[in-house]
């Protein structure tokens, strides 16, 4: 029995040795409390990642704000790190995390924020920084004019909250639209209303279909027409759900998306794919290149990507020579019932992390409360169609003179940009966001999914019915593991769905610990054996 405590106690002290091991770099710091005044006697770095397009317009607008920043804190220094994916950011975080080696500022979306929000406070709550009378927005001992509380936009800053608690700070909004060639349209014999239906949309797309006797398409004398191409087919199908009030998800986690609506929604997609009027992004490529070389009707994308489109667009993938001239108005995106507008509201957000030290977080707090200020707002929304997030920055007299001069030229004051900024502005209040939490993003990416493949089947002339909607269900369900989140959408989020896997090294220690365990049950069963055989051995022998 000596033996055994032994091997008790050694394989009891390797656990803790591999659950110390396990959770290096792990933040096991308390809840981030705000301290009571900025410790300016110290050097602080925070290191900041950011997301660009490989635009330098934008990169400069962050370059001149850590520049600002750093020569009102002199004791800051910014690292900027750039990515050209948010995917990208959200690998590295996660990756990060594990190792407790975060940055302290991140630009990215609610639904990676719900993910890192699964490690043990990994994220630095914002509601208490947020209304502190010295640091807080608008704060006495904050050194720039920053917005305060009731100077951000609501229904942006409400994106942002998780269970209630505010984990990131909106940076720049955008919606979708619909880039449209009016000249096409009227010539099909068509009027652009102020809202468009979807009916409306497939009537028009499907028009554009007809071809002559040699196979060139009547609308454009061309080979090649797409009347109707979606950029980003999850926000497709996320808006056309919420446009009809369907079930897609509860905040719980519950996976509503399999149900008719999104069926008949998905026949209605396969009808039209073999009219040959619609296709997506991922399958025939960037809307706004067919746009602009006269070979498609109706563009969807981001408000943000307003300056790719149009003949006269400051930015294009396409050669001079391919762009053919015709008159682009911006609309939104399709509706169900154009009286009541439904549209998707996007955009990067910015999260703070937390680190052992409080004031360390409170540093990189007012660098990300400096992105809210007029200076990087108003910077950042000239240079694609994005919207600042703060009325203040919205009321800004720099950013109204740019508003009021659209259409000076082909660059600053594209006139196409500033529409879809304005489409933005004017339907805020008709902006919706989906439910957030760790496995929303997962349920985004299947959405988009199921267009992408009934797409796919109907051009590979494939039979979309009933037989291939349930197995294309099982297979996005298991693809996409939704299952895990919330046992294939019939019941409440289990706690695995709310937790979301295990990280690497909880699951080594849990592995160790099963391990060492099988190993004591060994070593007892062993030592019991032998016993018993030396206990039979004796009793034969005597």
């Amino acid at each position: 029995m000596k033996k055994v405590k032994i091997v008790l106690v050694s394989a009891l002290l390797l656990s803790l040795c591999l659950a110390m091991t396990g959770c290096h770099g792990s933040q096991d710091s308390s809840a981030f409390a705000v301290p009571e005044a900025f410790d300016t006697s110290r050097t602080y770095e925070v290191t900041f990642w950011a997301k660009n397009d490989t635009n330098r317009s934008q990169t400069a607008v962050y370059e001149k704000a850590i520049e600002r920043f750093q020569a009102l804190y002199p004791n800051i220094r910014v690292n900027m790190r750039l990515y050209t994916d948010y995917g990208r950011i959200y690998n590295d975080v996660v990756t990060n995390i594990a190792t407790g080696t975060t940055p302290n500022v991140c630009i990215t979306y609610p639904d990676h924020i719900a993910t890192y929000l699964t490690g043990s406070n990994v994220i630095a709550p914002l509601d208490e920084l947020f209304s502190n009378e010295r640091y807080g927005l608008g704060g006495s001992e904050v050194r720039f004019d920053s917005p305060t509380l009731a100077e951000m936009v609501p229904q942006f800053l409400e994106e942002c909250k998780i269970g209630g608690q505010t984990v990131a700070i909106p940076f720049m909004r955008s919606t979708e639209a619909l880039y449209i060639n009016k000249t096409f349209v009227e010539a099909l014999g068509y009027t652009v209303p102020d809202v468009l239906t979807w009916d409306f949309v497939w009537e028009v797309s499907d028009a554009a279909t007809q071809k002559d006797e040699n196979g060139n398409y009547l609308l454009n004398g061309q080979k090649t027409m797409i009347p109707f191409i979606y950029k980003s087919t999850d926000n497709m199908m996320i808006q056309m759900l919420k446009q009809k009030d369907a079930p897609y998800s509860t905040a719980a986690g519950d996976i509503l998306i399999f149900n008719d609506t999104t069926r008949e929604l998905l026949y209605t997609v396969r009808d039209h794919v073999q009219n040959g009027a619609f296709s997506t992004f991922k399958i025939s490529s960037y809307p706004g290149n067919f746009l602009n070389a006269g070979q498609c009707v109706f563009a969807a994308d981001s408000t943000a990507g307003a300056t790719w489109m149009g003949p006269h667009a400051p930015n294009m993938d396409i050669a001079a020579d391919q762009v053919v001239d015709f008159e682009i108005v911006v609309r939104p995106i399709p509706q169900f019932d154009p009286e009541h507008p439904v549209m998707i509201s996007q955009g990067p957000s910015v999260c703070v992390f937390n680190k052992e030290d409080p004031q360390e977080v409170l540093a990189a707090w007012l660098f990300a409360q400096y992105l809210l200020s007029d200076d990087v707002q108003v910077g950042y929304a000239l240079t694609e169609g994005y919207v600042p997030v703060t009325l203040k920055a919205q009321r800004n007299a720099e950013y109204q003179d740019y508003l009021g001069r659209k259409g000076e030229d082909s660059e600053k004051y594209y006139s196409v940009k500033l529409d879809a900024a304005e489409l933005l502005m004017q339907n805020t209040a008709n902006t919706f966001v989906t439910p957030v939490f760790n496995g929303s993003a997962s349920l985004r990416d299947a959405a988009g999914q199921l267009i992408e493949e009934v797409t796919k089947s109907v051009r590979r002339k494939k039979t979309v019915d009933d037989a291939f909607m349930e197995n294309l269900y099982g297979q996005i369900n298991s693809l996409y593991r939704l299952d895990q989140i919330a046992n294939g959408g019939s019941e409440a989020g289990s706690g695995k769905a709310q937790l979301g896997e295990l990280p690497g090294t909880a699951a080594a220690l849990l592995a160790a610990l099963a391990a060492a365990w099988a190993l004591i049950a060994a070593y007892w069963l062993r030592q019991t054996v032998k016993q018993r055989r030396a206990r039979k051995e004796k009793e034969n022998n005597g």
